[in-house]
């Protein structure tokens, strides 16, 4: 098993202890998120979907991410992935979602976002939302695997101290 699906199978034992659910929103991870998650045999228990939003013209149409907030930060920022992280939990009927987005590379950077810019947000249907943006080394399939480990990282973490305090 993959560290990635050492780390989906964690996350969905929390989420079935919890009765909850699942959805992610990626862009530059292209649904590699979602896929981990779903090569967990029984994922479909806690799993409910996986939009990847690759295009600004698909965050603003299938999450309802709007175009002033793409225009004012870009797609590579903490407000659209938060943004898209809410967008998620109005499209589904997940409990917790995460959203990715983000350059990964080996082009599309500047000097205010390089490549391996990732922004990061996590966000709980019965509110809240976290934001974080990470910049990450490596070639283009690094970035996007160290991307998929931290949202799911995030996740266990967010779903696991809920868990805690409930």
């Amino acid at each position: 098993m993959s560290e990635l699906e050492t780390l989906a199978e964690r996350l969905g034992r929390l989420l079935i202890e919890r009765g909850e659910w699942l959805a992610a929103a990626e862009s530059c991870t292209g649904g590699w998120l979602a896929q981990s998650v779903t090569a967990i045999a029984g994922s479909s228990t806690w799993f409910d979907r996986g939009f990847v939003t690759y295009s600004n013209a698909a965050k603003v149409d299938m999450l309802g991410v709007s175009d002033s907030t793409l225009e004012r930060h870009g797609a590579v920022s903490e407000s659209v992935a938060r943004a898209m992280a809410q967008g998620v939990l109005d499209h589904s009927r997940a409990d917790w979602s995460a959203a990715i987005t983000g350059i990964a590379g080996p082009s599309g950077g500047s000097p205010e976002k390089p490549v391996g810019t990732v922004c990061f947000a996590w966000a709980r249907k019965e509110g809240g939302c976290e934001a974080q943006t990470c910049h990450f080394s490596g070639d283009r399939a690094s970035v996007r695997m160290q991307s998929v480990r931290y949202a799911l990282n995030g996740l266990i973490e967010r779903v696991g101290s809920a868990a805690y305090s409930a």
